[in-house]
């Protein structure tokens, strides 16, 4: 059985831990609200560029065609831990989405967003060609303008057969989604066409031109609404990890406590038994 001084000393340093744990509940809250916020005025605007895009009738194509070369991962996850299953969950998917392309006979290149994914990929073999933790820690649309020219850029001079998007969907503060979709090519073929069969609209100027103009915006807004979808997910996910490690932490603080309570009151009845028993021999 531990002495007095060993459980108080754990309980010191649990209580020390509740502080951190607490913290960075508040942290990763406060940090929540703010991707909740970015991405809800992000997604309609996205979204309907992506409509309007359809509506025009069809993409250009140098957007819409396969060409032979590799596939594009591009995964998304942490550049820092203490976010529950939050990278375990991503990293699995896109270690088994290689695994499925690799028996395919397909050549695949993996572009990790956040150190975690980038070191994980790496110990599979597939070094990240990017340094892209910057974005991760902090999505800019800068940054995620840069990442989509490139995949585009890739993608138009053939390099690029395809590329998808690997990340942890925000779904609501207690629940995130590992999702795949693909980027490149673009999947607006079939709305184009119903669009296009049941009244094309007269597009002024060219419908060339407003595509050229269109398509980098909804390719740009699509990298950068994925990384502030992944950013709110990392945030919910600490945030529930840290409440748990909090709740945790009181209830092993309260065993403690009792633990050291029941001691202590021992301590005192042996010494006044052993106080007694003197007196009486006495």
């Amino acid at each position: 059985m531990p002495s007095l001084k060993e459980i108080k000393g754990r309980i010191g340093s649990v209580r020390s831990t509740l502080k951190i744990t607490s913290a960075m509940k508040l942290v990763a809250s406060a940090k929540l609200r703010k991707a909740q916020s970015a991405i809800e005025n992000l997604l309609p605007y996205e979204q309907g560029l992506r409509s309007i895009l359809a509506g025009v009738g069809g993409l250009p194509a140098a957007a819409s065609r396969a060409s032979g070369g590799k596939t594009v991962l591009v995964a998304f996850a942490s550049n820092s831990s203490l976010c529950g299953g939050f990278n375990a969950n991503v990293i699995r998917e896109a270690r088994a989405r290689v695994r499925e392309l690799a028996a395919q006979g397909r050549q695949v290149v993996v572009i990790s967003v956040g150190r975690r994914m980038a070191d994980a990929m790496a110990k599979a073999g597939y070094p990240s060609p990017q340094d892209l933790t910057r974005l991760s820690g902090k999505p800019e649309y800068d940054g995620a303008k840069a990442l989509a020219e490139s995949l585009r850029a890739g993608f138009e001079r053939g390099e690029y057969e395809s590329v998808e998007l690997i990340w942890n969907h925000f779904v609501s503060s207690a629940s995130q989604k590992v999702t795949r979709e693909p980027y490149l090519p673009m999947a607006l073929g079939v709305q184009a066409q119903e669009a296009e069969a049941a009244d094309a609209p007269i597009v002024e100027p060219a419908r060339e031109e407003v595509l050229a103009a269109l398509v980098p915006k909804v390719l740009n807004l699509k990298i950068y609404a994925v990384l502030l979808d992944s950013a709110a997910a990392e945030h919910a996910a600490r945030t529930v990890a840290m409440q748990t490690a909090t709740d945790n932490g009181d209830k092993v603080l309260q065993e403690l406590t009792l633990e050291y309570n029941k001691g202590r009151q021992q301590k005192i009845t042996s010494e006044i038994l052993d106080l007694v028993g003197g007196q009486q021999e006495s």
